[in-house]
C-alpha cells in the first residue's frame, strides 16, 4: 500500500513512519522543515519537501505520485501559542487541513487518518474521557483539531472518503531501537521540557500549579508511548480498509502520572538533579486528564503496550543523553 504522511519529518511523524515501514508499506513524506528534523527522515522513505499552505506543492506532489491512504500530521500543536497566535493555527491546523482533504478528494484518496487530539474535549467533566464526551475546546488548538474531525464527517458523506479521527492524549518517548534521533524543537510538553533542563539548554522546570485535587497537588496527564500511538495509525488504515467506516478513537492508557511523578522519575532513571519552581496555575488546566481507551481496543485491537512511565522516560533518556555526549 502507498502511503503519504503529512508532517512525516517531526517527532510523531518519524514515528509513524516507522511503523509503517515495519508493515510493509510504500512511504513518502511531505513535509516543510519549519519544526520537523531532516535527519529523522528515514532513508527508506521518499521525500517531497512542500507546505500543506501550498495548493501547487500538493498538486504537484498528487501528480507526481499516487497514494492509496494518507496520514495527516502536519500542524502547529501548542495549545497555549494558539491563544496568542489563532490566526496562525487557523492556517496550518484549518487551511492547511482543507487543502488536503481537497487534494485527496480531488484524486480518489480513500483513507483519511488525521492527528487530532484530547483537546478537543476541553475541560473534562468526567474522567475518564470516552469518545461521547462533550466537544468544548477551551483553547484555539483544540478547536482547529475539531473543525477539521467536523469538516472529514461532511467530506465522508459528500465524497466517500473514509476516515479516523485519533484523538491523542500525551505523547512521550521515543523509538525503543533508538531509530529516531532527533530531537523536537521548542517543545512544549513536560518530559522533553524536563529533559531539556536535565541536559543545560533550560536552567529549570515551571511546575503551574500544585494545589491541584491529585495525590501531590499537580496535575495529572496520560501518557502514551509514541511508538503505541504510530502503530494505531497503521490498525486504523488496516480497519478501514477492511471494513469501510469512519471511526473516532482516543489513544490513550487509562492511566495518569502526576507532573511530580514524571519529574521524579526523570531524576531516578537520568541520576540527575532537577531544579523546578512551582508558578500559578494556568488558565484551564484541569487537575485530571485521562483517557479511556476501550473502544480503540474494541474496534482496532489497539492497546499501550509500551506506555508505561519506565519505558517512556527510558527510551526519552536515551536519545537526550546520547545528544548530550555528541554536543
Amino acid at each position: 500500500m502507498k502511503l503519504l504522511i503529512t508532517g512525516g519529518a517531526g517527532y510523531i511523524g518519524s514515528h509513524v513512519a516507522l511503523a509503517a515501514l515495519d508493515n510493509g508499506y510504500d512511504v513518502t513524506i511531505f513535509d516543510d522543515l519549519s519544526t520537523g528534523c531532516e535527519k529523522n527522515i528515514n532513508k527508506k522513505t521518499q521525500f517531497y519537501k512542500g507546505s500543506t499552505l501550498s495548493k501547487s506543492d500538493l498538486s504537484n506532489l498528487f501528480k507526481t505520485e499516487s497514494f492509496d491512504a494518507v496520514i495527516h500530521l502536519a500542524g502547529s500543536k501548542a495549545a497555549g501559542e494558539s491563544m496568542i497566535k489563532p490566526f496562525m493555527y487557523a492556517k496550518n491546523n484549518i487551511i492547511g487541513g482543507l487543502n488536503l482533504i481537497d487534494e485527496c478528494c480531488k484524486h480518489k484518496i480513500k483513507i483519511f487518518i488525521f492527528s487530532s487530539s484530547a483537546a478537543v474535549y476541553g475541560r473534562p467533566q468526567y474522567s475518564p474521557i470516552n469518545e461521547s464526551h462533550p466537544l468544548y475546546p477551551t483553547n484555539y488548538y483544540g478547536y482547529t483539531k475539531l473543525n477539521i474531525e467536523e469538516n472529514l464527517r461532511w467530506f465522508s458523506n459528500l465524497k466517500g472518503m473514509n476516515y479516523a479521527s485519533l484523538r491523542y492524549f500525551n505523547a512521550a518517548g521515543y523509538d525503543l531501537k533508538n531509530r529516531v534521533i532527533g530531537l523536537e524543537k521548542d517543545p512544549q510538553n513536560l518530559i522533553p521540557i524536563v529533559m531539556e533542563t536535565v541536559i543545560g539548554i533550560r536552567p529549570m522546570v515551571k511546575v503551574y500549579g500544585n494545589d491541584y485535587n491529585t495525590i501531590d497537588g499537580t496535575g495529572v496527564r496520560d501518557y502514551v508511548h509514541v511508538s503505541d500511538l504510530a502503530k494505531a495509525h497503521i490498525d486504523s488504515i488496516e480497519y478501514i480498509n477492511r471494513e469501510k467506516k469512519d471511526i473516532t478513537l482516543n489513544l490513550g492508557t487509562g492511566r495518569g502520572n502526576s507532573v511530580l511523578e514524571v519529574i521524579n522519575k526523570i531524576m531516578e532513571i537520568s541520576k540527575k538533579n532537577i531544579i523546578y519552581n512551582f508558578e500559578n496555575r494556568r488558565d484551564g488546566d484541569a487537575d485530571i486528564v485521562i483517557a479511556s481507551a476501550e473502544l480503540a481496543k474494541d474496534i482496532i485491537g489497539w492497546e499501550g503496550e509500551n506506555s508505561d512511565l519506565d519505558t517512556i522516560i527510558k527510551s526519552t533518556w536515551e536519545i537526550y543523553q546520547s545528544s548530550m555526549l555528541n554536543n
